[in-house]
């Protein structure tokens, strides 16, 4: 597990879980109930992540993510079927997102004490969730952009996710990388440049250097190890 130490300072509950800390292998810490692992193993995973954080289970609000953009607006713990993000500023209710490849994007508008996890994988980024949930924030809560603080979690990095050319026609072409016939995509790049493009200050962004496809022992990566690989999750919410 690692908190997020400028979100926590502020006052949030953030952090993200890593493949280390509980389980059998070859799921390790995974958090996820849908990829074939014990599911008591996954109920103790969760209990132990989430307990490390003063968090109980049933405070959790998990989206059911669909590879989409659309984000919701939640008052209550639950799981929300068909969505990829949601925000709330409803204290001791904890967003989640679940990742093992894609990008886990976590918001904090302090002075709102409002909140928004969101999941980025290359459909997500070029739908542009980050800068959707940078202006629901604003237009739901009243959240000043300059005034945000975001944290882009461990995703595969630039130096391993490799796309096709349809998949790069559709994201900002500043962050395709070309190495002659090979494509690859700098999802987390591209999630912060649009951060900074809905107004966060760039100080006010900090960005994993984590990839999870290049570093086995710390992360799950379903590039790397299909369906032998488990999930992490991202979390936010307020105390």
């Amino acid at each position: 597990m690692t908190v997020v130490p400028a979100l926590t300072r502020a006052g949030a509950v953030a952090a993200f879980s890593t493949r280390k800390g509980g389980g059998a292998s070859p799921f390790g810490m995974n958090l996820s109930f849908k990829v074939g692992d014990d599911e008591e193993a996954v109920r103790a995973n969760r209990e132990l992540f989430f307990g490390s954080l003063g968090v109980g289970l049933h405070e959790l609000a998990i989206p059911v993510q669909i590879h989409g953009a659309g984000i919701r607006r939640v008052a209550a713990s639950g799981l929300y079927p068909d969505i990829d993000g949601l925000i709330t500023d409803t204290k001791r209710v904890f967003l989640c997102v679940s990742v093992a490849d894609c990008v886990p994007i976590l918001l904090f508008a302090p002075e709102r004490g409002a909140v928004g996890a969101f999941h980025a994988g290359w459909r997500g980024t070029a739908a542009r969730i980050a800068s959707s949930g940078v202006e629901r924030m604003k237009s739901e809560f009243g959240a000043e952009p300059r005034s945000m603080l975001a944290f882009i979690g461990p995703a595969a990095g630039g130096c391993c996710y490799e796309i096709g050319e349809e998949v790069a026609r559709r994201l900002d072409s500043r962050f395709v990388l070309r190495d002659g016939s090979r494509l690859r995509a700098d999802l987390k790049g591209a999630n912060a440049a649009q951060l900074e493009e809905a107004a966060i200050p760039v100080g006010n962004i900090e960005v994993h250097p984590g990839c999870t496809i290049m570093e086995p022992e710390v992360f799950h990566s379903y590039r790397r190890d299909g369906k032998r690989s488990g999930r992490m999750m991202a979390v936010i919410g307020i105390p």
